[in-house]
Order: C-alpha cells, then sequence, then structure tokens
C-alpha cells in the first residue's frame, strides 16, 4: 500500500480528492490501494511528515499559511525520496519554474482535474519512485561491499525512510532522552 499526503487549503477539494483515490491506482498493471491522509495546514503536514512516510505528497500552489513550492522544499528536506506534484487552479510561468527547479516537483496538475488524468500521474509518480528506490538500494549494496557504506549506515538509512526521525533522539544532559509533548 502505497501512502499520499494531500495539502490544500480548501477542504471540499481535499475530500474530493480523496474520493477520487479511495479505489486506489493501477500501478504496472496491478491493482494498488492507497493510504490517503489529507491536510488543510502545511505546518501540520510538516509536522506528520516528520514521524510518518509517506510515498507521494501533493500539494495546492497557493494557500495562505504558505506557499505550496515553499512548503515541498521544505517537505523534500524532511522526505528527500517522496515524490512531489503541485495541483492548483493558478499557473503562470515564474511559479511553474520554481516549482520544478526548487521543489523538484514530478508534474504540475491543473485544477479543475480530470479523474482519470489524476489518477494515472499519480500512478507514473509512484512507479517512478518505485524505480529510484530500487537504483538507490542497488547502489548502496555495491557501496557496502566496496567498503563505502557499512551495514549500520544502510540499516540507518532504511530506517529513516521506513519512519522519518526515529534516527534522531534529543538526549538530556545526563543522558535521559527528551521527548517532545508535541509528539505524544
Amino acid at each position: 500500500m502505497n501512502r499520499i499526503m494531500l495539502v490544500d487549503d480548501e477542504k471540499n477539494i481535499l475530500n474530493a480528492l480523496r474520493r477520487v483515490l479511495m479505489g486506489g491506482v493501477e500501478i504496472e498493471g496491478e491493482s494498488v490501494e492507497l493510504s490517503v491522509e489529507i491536510f488543510d495546514s502545511p505546518s501540520d503536514a510538516l509536522r506528520r511528515a516528520e514521524v510518518a512516510a509517506f510515498d507521494l505528497v501533493i500539494s495546492d500552489y497557493r494557500m495562505p499559511e504558505m506557499g505550496g513550492v515553499e512548503f515541498l522544499k521544505a517537505f523534500r528536506k524532511i522526505q528527500p525520496n517522496a515524490a512531489r506534484m503541485v495541483l492548483s487552479g493558478y499557473a503562470d510561468f515564474a511559479g511553474l519554474m520554481e516549482a520544478i527547479n526548487e521543489a523538484e516537483i514530478y508534474r504540475f496538475i491543473s485544477k479543475p482535474w480530470n479523474d482519470y488524468d489524476l489518477k494515472f500521474a499519480i500512478s507514473q509518480a509512484l512507479s517512478f519512485r518505485k524505480l529510484l528506490m530500487e537504483n538507490q538500494r542497488l547502489a548502496d549494496i555495491v557501496r557496502m561491499q566496496q567498503g563505502q557504506l557499512s551495514k549500520q549506515e544502510l540499516a540507518l538509512r532504511r530506517l529513516e525512510e521506513e519512519s522519518p526521525g526515529i534516527t534522531k533522539v534529543n538526549w538530556g544532559a545526563d543522558g535521559s532522552v527528551i521527548i517532545d509533548e508535541n509528539d505524544v
């Protein structure tokens, strides 16, 4: 099952997108279920990204709290391997260039969207991400065989991909683990 994050300041858009994706998508000839989480606040979405891994994030371009490009750049710092897409009713050339060059988006989709085209774009993004992850895994194996990467470093990378933030522990001066109340 692939996990998708949707971020838009309009709740009706989020609900419509979730309904479209409830049936899943077809990837490489197989029907795949999607786990979809929606957020109407980019800040809340970023906090969630710090503790849960996503395969794909789709963001609105214009949001009052934080722009879509700014959000996707911050998201990329937390989860660099997740695919990123922008879904927006506003498209200007400068904004599109910023999204591609700075947030490294996979695709820009305009509102209103066509359900079939949206599901096809998501399927392609997930397939592309799967291929990139497999290439990265194979490259890591080669690095480990050549002594450039230890088994421990490889295991830490995998843990961080599966559960972002799990390898980062806040230690107190007395050796205790400091737990942020916002994480509980």
